[in-house]
């Protein structure tokens, strides 16, 4: 294979990017729910032929590392047995998925002499409700998988241009309702009308990909996306060199703890020469009865994560940053779950350990938050009797703080590593769901101090106006975010809830009204009243650095400052573009 063109390289690599957005933008435009359509909780890529990531666009991490592993997964499945108009659908996490609710589609690109797949474009959702047995299908008590929802290991969605819609309904209403307690998804048509929005965006990138086919022809096309992949390559090499070099050791080692005490645990050991390391997780403690475990995709989409944010080049995440790496995983652990493991934390939760884990071992910054904070609520499912109810699901992910690093301060009030989302804008959520938002701000006091300061969580407190089921599936509520070189750790976060005291309930006594503020824990879920409120407090990061002399008298503040966000913001600034 011939050197590249730097020119040509640049513009392949955001070629392929460029399509990946149009993927994006045309989820985003056709889909109905406030996960995908306001929250943008999806992402889109762009894969060879063989099922490695080649590009995408900055949607989602958690998604993106784990999303060849699916691809991967249905060619072994169906082998040369896709035509053109055949769309699959899986989210098994033993099926290259991370968990239940992220439903991925994968589309075959077809060269149109030759039929044979040149490439595959893929679309990865998160649906609020799958099934299960609580509303919003992330229940913090679930123990094995058949709680969590649905789970497809190999769907043929559309087949030859046919939408299969009776096939659909079958697996997410009718199979997941046959497990005691659960209830199929709650509401499918939601569900169907954004899975034919993937479908869509898959299209929209087997359009554009063909495009790029016709103006350079299918060989040179090929050949930079190797090229893309090669540089990738190379990059995290020289990344491993200059980090044994500034370490002084080509061994790194860290661990940190999940809140129950679960150890993850890491040993580095790089090859100088070649520019290569074994990432070995021996030492991280066994699979939990709860849903913190992480399937093996989820682990390699967190590593692969960490060597992209510590390469200080514009270059996409894909496939190649991954081929120096090693990564031994220990059987029966939490990283590699048996296939009726609950895992819907796992995915949220304990990827973001495995991020702080590796940050550790390379000493690149403090912890941040470690917690997307998953709040759930809803109504629906299965009665007492077993007859199914109708109902609804929604979900979110709360920010919190980033961590410091040598010469940064933390961002305070934001989605960390692996997560990328939005958080549900207030008017929005107000409009759709029986809710009311009392706060929404910057934690005062809960960032790490040090020479340079972490980031402050948030505060959220939100009002039932009607009875609903309400969930949290978080962690940093025992253990504080760490942070490095003196720095302080982040402070803890906290769910509380303010309950109205009630007749009904036992608890209001001579006939005085109140509240009661009850302290609910990391992951919980809990039947509240009409009036009821959830005050949501997250973790802030990790400071870097100790402070010296005046700096003990005199820490900086965080300077708060405005930045117009969320769907209004963005159409507002769209306008202005034209």
């Amino acid at each position: 294979m011939n050197a590249p063109d730097p020119i040509l390289l640049t513009l392949f690599a955001n070629r392929f990017m460029s399509v990946a957005e149009a993927m994006g933008r045309s989820l985003q435009q056709t889909s109905i729910s406030t996960n995908i359509k306001e929250r943008l909780d999806f992402s889109c890529a762009l894969f060879a032929p063989d099922g490695d990531l080649v590009a995408n666009a900055p949607f989602i991490p958690i998604h993106l590392g784990s999303m060849s592993f699916a691809v991967k997964y249905q060619m072994n499945v169906y082998g040369k047995d896709l035509e053109e108009g055949d769309v699959l659908m899986t989210n098994s996490p033993h099926a290259g998925g991370s968990h239940l609710p992220d439903i991925t589609i994968i589309t075959p690109v077809f060269d149109s002499e030759t039929k044979e797949i040149i490439f595959f474009t893929a679309s990865r959702g998160h649906h609020a409700d799958i099934g299960g047995i609580l509303p919003g299908s992330m229940p913090p008590t679930s123990v094995n998988i058949f709680e969590e929802g649905a789970e497809i290991v190999s769907f043929k969605i559309v087949s030859k241009g046919i939408f299969d819609k009776d096939g659909l309904y079958e697996y997410m209403v009718q199979q997941p309702a046959k497990y005691p307690g659960s209830s199929g998804c709650r509401n499918i048509r939601d569900v169907e009308s954004d899975l034919k929005a993937q479908i869509a965006a898959n299209h929209k990138g087997i359009q554009l990909i063909h495009a790029i086919v016709d103006d350079y022809g299918l060989p040179t096309v090929q050949e930079y996306m190797y090229h893309i992949r090669s540089n990738a390559e190379m990059s995290v090499r020289n990344l491993l060199r200059d980090v044994a070099k500034r370490a002084g050791s080509t061994v790194l080692s860290s661990i940190d703890y999940l809140d129950d005490g679960s150890p993850i645990q890491l040993r580095v050991d790089i090859n100088e020469e070649q520019g290569s390391a074994v990432l070995d997780f021996a030492g991280t403690g066994f699979e939990v009865r709860g849903n913190l475990n992480a399937p093996i995709s989820v682990v390699h989409s967190a590593v692969i994560y960490c060597m992209r944010a510590m390469l200080d080049l514009d270059i996409p995440l894909n496939a190649g940053c991954l081929v120096p790496l090693e990564i031994k995983i220990p059987p029966k652990s939490l990283l590699s779950p048996s296939k009726t493991a609950a895992v819907c934390g796992g995915n949220v939760l304990t990827s973001q350990r495995i991020v702080d884990v590796v940050l550790k071992a390379f000493h690149a910054c403090a912890a941040s938050q470690g917690c997307t904070n998953n709040l759930t609520f809803g109504t629906g499912g299965k009665d007492k009797d077993g007859k199914a109810i109708p109902g609804w699901g929604y979900y979110e992910t709360i920010a919190g703080g980033s961590g410091a690093g040598p010469s940064w301060h933390g961002t305070s009030g934001i989605h960390t590593h692996i997560t990328n989302t939005r958080i549900g804008d207030v008017e929005i959520l107000e409009r759709r769901y029986p809710v009311m938002v009392h706060q929404f701000g910057l934690r005062s006091g809960s960032a790490g101090v040090g020479k340079f300061r972490g980031g402050e969580g948030v505060v959220r407190e939100i009002e039932m106006l009607e009875p609903m089921q309400v969930s949290i599936l978080s962690e940093r509520r025992t253990r504080q975010p760490y942070g490095l070189e003196g720095g302080g750790p982040g402070g803890m976060g906290r769910n509380t809830w303010v309950k109205n005291l009630r007749k009904d309930d036992g608890d209001l006594v001579d006939g005085v009204a109140g509240t009661r503020d009850i302290n609910i824990g990391g992951k919980a879920t809990v039947w509240m009243g009409k009036g009821d409120k959830l005050l949501i407090e997250t973790p802030g990061g990790g400071a870097w650095g100790a402070l010296e002399g005046d700096e003990l008298h005199h820490v900086a503040e965080h300077k708060a400052a405005w930045e117009p966000r969320g769907s209004i913001a963005e159409r507002a600034r769209a306008q202005a573009a034209f």
